[in-house]
């Protein structure tokens, strides 16, 4: 645990969740959502790009989820949730004004900070735009330490797009390029179709003065990187984002290991090049 987590109580154990309540809930997708949370015994929460903390709720069960707010704003704990389990699920049921235990901050952080003097490329699948977001807000709060900002996003259909308002008015801005594409067109859809490699293979950046921060399904990571490395970005400029079975947050009981790697303590971000050979090893 992160000291600063908890201003109200820096020596809180890691192992055991604080109560927190839920002020807002949103529905993004038909079966996404993203909640507010606030410590009820008052105080801030700091955090880290890129990190995640344990959300238990209360008799059923405990989930590893990315946080998604902006990490300058610690009144406020955000989280985008995809329903996909008993845990998950029953989070979606919870309602503002209802209790869940948080513990964390968890893991490692995007490096924002080391892509100063770059062009900083996100590139994000689905939901994995969510892990990507506090980075955004950071490197968008820095906008003059950078190059170009680039923000690549690859959903399923036009119905599957996270964050819909917040991309447009991201595009809207004139000092970063959104570029959305999607699998599968449907309706009034005009946009980009195709995999989000397509638009990395369009460039736009200068490959050996860029940073990127990836974060998707598996699959689309590998071959995002694999992509970013064509175009001649160093795999040690790339960093990914990857999700394993993470049960306690800080490396104690094993669920996570990932070949050499805890990725709730050595992860969930970690710089490509260390973990390249174990994109190829499909039963890891």
């Amino acid at each position: 645990m992160n000291a600063a987590a908890h201003d109200h109580d820096p020596v809180h154990d890691p192992m055991i969740p604080v109560p927190f309540r839920i002020e807002k809930v949103r529905r993004d997708l038909s079966d996404t959502f993203t909640m507010e949370l606030v410590p009820e015994a008052g105080g801030e929460f700091a955090f880290k790009p890129g990190q995640f903390n344990m959300l238990y709720v209360f008799g059923v069960g405990e989930v590893p989820i990315s946080i998604s707010g902006d990490p300058a704003d610690r009144s406020v704990l955000v989280h985008t949730t995809r329903a996909v389990g008993t845990v998950t699920e029953a989070l979606d049921a919870l309602k503002p004004g209802d209790s869940l235990g948080v513990r964390g901050p968890f893991g490692t952080a995007w490096p924002v900070e080391a892509a100063f003097g770059h062009d900083l490329v996100f590139v994000a699948g689905g939901v994995g735009l969510a892990p990507l977001r506090p980075a955004i807000y950071q490197a968008v709060a820095n906008r003059d330490r950078f190059g170009r900002i680039i923000v690549l996003y690859g959903a399923r259909t036009p119905e599957d797009i996270l964050y819909k308002k917040e991309l447009e008015r991201w595009r809207g801005r004139f000092d970063l390029d959104v570029l959305v594409t999607v699998d599968r067109a449907t309706g009034k859809w005009g946009g980009n179709v195709g995999v989000v490699t397509n638009l990395i293979a369009r460039g736009g950046f200068d490959p050996l003065h860029t940073a990127s921060f990836v974060c998707g399904p598996e699959v689309m990571m590998r071959y995002s990187a694999q992509a970013l490395e064509k175009k001649g970005v160093d795999r040690g400029r790339i960093w990914v984002s990857v999700e394993r079975n993470m049960k306690c947050g800080c490396g104690l009981c094993g669920h996570c290991q990932w070949g050499p790697h805890f990725t709730c303590k050595d992860g969930p971000v970690f710089r490509y090049d260390r973990v390249a050979d174990l994109f190829q090893i499909r039963e890891l």
